[in-house]
């Protein structure tokens, strides 16, 4: 590249067409090359339970004196012992059982009564059931949140699979028409009310989409609930493009020392470090928590925005998004011709807009309350 920051890297598959590609960091023009680790730092594109006494007489030995006999009353002091009633206590023993019966019943009945009334208050109410517990997928990462968003495909509302029928390994589009081939080293997961993609930070652990899901010359919203397991290095959510270098990327990255969100555009055709501007949020945690990472771009004011959950990183002036060829990826990025920034963690809840979002629709996206005009050209594991 003309930056002259070429990278050590580990080449991954490359299933589209295409080459080339540059890398831009920080904020402003970014001098120097770009993606380069910080001093110190590790090369962020390396993958990485009285004994007892017998009856009968006593033994032999010292005659042992007769205890005195006992004195017994005349047989005319003892009476006849009087007989108790015994039809009193049969009525007495009856009605104790006939009074724990109706008790019984009584209980049961109450029971029955407020299950009944529990479940016609969540079918009036309209709601599922409210016990979806945080759940441990198989990177470590907990389950913050189920909830389907909005699908205006009809056939994906039927049924609600997360890939295309009979084909596994793709992701079905519930919004569009675009589905996105899972790469050798990704996998799906399966919680308790949803379906994430996991990537093991590998080169081959990544997904791709048949083509651009993002217009770059017209504004546009990019948008995935991110979990991060990496400490170190570039690691991509969601970015696009296959040939020299990427048109923009999502996801996390050390910046100055600190670990941050970080999106960035490219400007220039060459992937130069100077051509590459960026917003960049380091004053939260990016390591082992989920986050929902939404990047938009305003094509009328030629500004980026970065925001995390539903709070805007801040925002940066461009002259404009390079239009790179390649399609939409997840879970790498391509910089300097070579695929590299490898996630390391599961993703769901993928939504690409053709607007750049405001605050208001921004919160709903993460609350999952998106108004009717605010719908997704494509969308998946919803």
């Amino acid at each position: 590249m003309t930056d002259g920051t070429d990278r050590p890297h580990s080449p991954q598959p490359d299933p589209a067409p295409g080459s080339g590609g540059g890398y831009g960091y920080p904020p402003g023009p970014i001098p120097g090359g770009f993606g380069a680790p910080d001093p110190g730092q590790p090369n962020p594109y390396q993958p990485e339970p009285a004994q007892g006494q017998g009856f009968g007489p006593p033994p032999p030995g010292p005659a042992a004196q007769e205890p005195p006999q006992a004195a017994f009353p005349p047989p005319e002091s003892f009476s006849a012992t009087p007989q108790p009633d015994w039809q009193a206590m049969a009525d007495r023993t009856e009605a104790e059982r006939r009074k724990r019966r109706l008790l019984t019943f009584g209980i049961g009945g109450l029971a029955l009564v407020l299950v009944a009334g529990g479940a016609g208050f969540f079918l009036l109410n309209g709601k599922d059931d409210p016990t979806d517990k945080p759940t441990t997928a198989a990177s470590g990462s907990p389950d913050p949140s189920g909830g389907s968003a909005e699908s205006p495909d009809p056939k994906a509302s039927e049924d609600g699979s997360p890939t295309v029928p009979g084909e596994p390994n793709l992701l079905r589009d519930r919004s569009g028409k675009m589905a996105v081939a899972l790469g050798p080293g990704a996998s799906l997961g399966e919680l308790a009310k949803r379906t994430e993609v996991r990537f093991k930070g590998t080169p081959d652990s990544y997904a791709q989409g048949a083509e651009a899901g993002v217009d770059v010359t017209k504004s546009f919203t990019v948008s995935t609930r991110a979990y991060n397991v990496a400490e170190t290095g570039s690691r991509m959510a969601v970015s696009q493009g296959d040939g020299d270098s990427y048109s923009f990327e999502l996801g996390f990255e050390v910046v100055g020392g600190k670990k941050a969100w970080v999106f960035r555009v490219q400007t220039g055709d060459k992937g130069q470090a100077a051509t590459a501007q960026q917003v960049v949020a380091d004053n939260v945690d990016t390591t082992r928590t989920w986050a929902l990472l939404t990047g938009t771009y305003d094509a009328e004011k030629k500004t980026i925005a970065l925001w995390v959950d539903d709070k805007q990183a801040g925002q940066a002036q461009v002259s404009g998004i390079w239009a790179g060829p390649g399609p939409l990826q997840l879970g790498r990025a391509r910089h300097h011709g070579i695929w590299s920034a490898a996630w390391d963690g599961p993703l769901d809840h993928i939504r690409i807009f053709d607007q750049a979002l405001g605050q208001a629709q921004i919160t709903g996206l993460k609350n999952n309350k998106l108004d009717k005009k605010t719908r997704p050209t494509h969308s998946w594991l919803i």
